[in-house]
């Protein structure tokens, strides 16, 4: 028999810890975050973490648990979020999986198997010392003539994914679209039930702007230097996230503060719709348009009903 599983996804700013805290507790869950900044100490901030209080005794796993300094990708996650869901299981509770990161509830969902590729130093430094010299809209350029498919997926701002898509296609002779698209078909080995909250477009991006407006209240400035003092480099994972970035573009004298926070919102934003774009993409998402319940409780008795 499968084991159940819960998602709760959405868009940032949307209101997912509040409706997590309050499902849980009702169904009997613990809380696995899928988020690719909150797992780092130190970025509370930055990345909204969720506070002791918050979690209102709701056992939490992946959160504030890495140095910025150390790399976080899917298959850390995945690896790190089986062990916390073995955990959880053996507490008798069920997992409620809560973020944003479509990719990496998917790679639980589906068990993708992130083995086949083996990284080979050499060839990962040869394509990585290209994306220096030549930068991020030639590698965007070249990843469409090999993988038209996962260039219409990733930004050639992200420049990561996109030197690991060529590279994956340089070590295989197979594009990882392909390679994507047929983990995605495999069977859930789970019973799941897959949320995603959503409010109208310009609700959520008034959160949004508020939310960085009040992160700036909060000290997100300072936060950023700390983590420069610690020995992050704006070249880390833990700094590429929204927030941090920008801010850094402003000590490094590129741009005014100003302009910096009104980056950080627009990238937030357009962060917002690419996260939107990917859950609809799922297959047997449950969307809860937020806006149409008076309340919580009236949100988990409709969550209820699809368990």
């Amino acid at each position: 028999m499968k084991k159940k599983l819960y998602i709760l996804g959405g868009p940032t700013a949307v209101g997912k810890t509040e409706l997590s805290i309050s499902f849980a507790k009702k169904f009997g869950c613990e809380i696995i975050s899928a988020d690719s900044m909150q797992v780092y100490k130190y970025m509370d901030i930055g990345s909204a973490k969720i506070t002791k209080e918050e979690m209102d005794g709701v056992p939490h796993y992946l959160v504030d648990c890495l140095e910025p300094t150390e790399n976080f990708n899917v298959a850390r996650f995945q690896e790190m979020a089986k062990s916390a869901m073995e955990e959880i299981y053996a507490h008798g509770n069920t997992p409620l999986i809560v973020g944003g990161t479509g990719f990496y509830t998917q790679a639980i969902i589906k068990d993708i198997d992130f083995t086949e590729n083996e990284v080979d130093a050499q060839l990962r430094e040869e394509i990585d010392r290209i994306a220096v010299e030549k930068g991020a809209e030639y590698m965007h350029e070249e990843l469409k003539k090999i993988d038209p498919e996962s260039a219409d997926a990733i930004p050639a701002g992200n420049v990561k994914r996109v030197c690991r898509a060529i590279e994956f296609y340089r070590a295989t002779g197979k594009k990882i679209s392909v390679h994507n698209a047929e983990e995605r078909a495999k069977e859930s080995p789970y019973d799941y039930r897959y949320f995603v909250l959503d409010l109208p477009r310009e609700v959520l991006y008034e959160r949004i702007d508020r939310r960085v407006d009040i992160m700036m209240e909060k000290g997100l400035l300072d936060e950023v230097k700390l983590c420069l003092e610690k020995g992050c480099t704006k070249d880390m994972n833990s700094m590429q996230g929204l927030g941090y970035k920008q801010i850094i573009r402003y000590l490094d004298g590129l741009c005014s503060l100003e302009q910096a926070v009104d980056d950080v919102k627009k990238e937030t934003r357009h962060f917002a719709k690419r996260q939107l774009t990917w859950f609809r993409r799922e297959k047997e998402v449950i969307w809860i348009n937020k806006d149409k319940y008076k309340d919580t409780e009236e949100i988990l008795s409709y969550m209820e009903g699809m368990l």
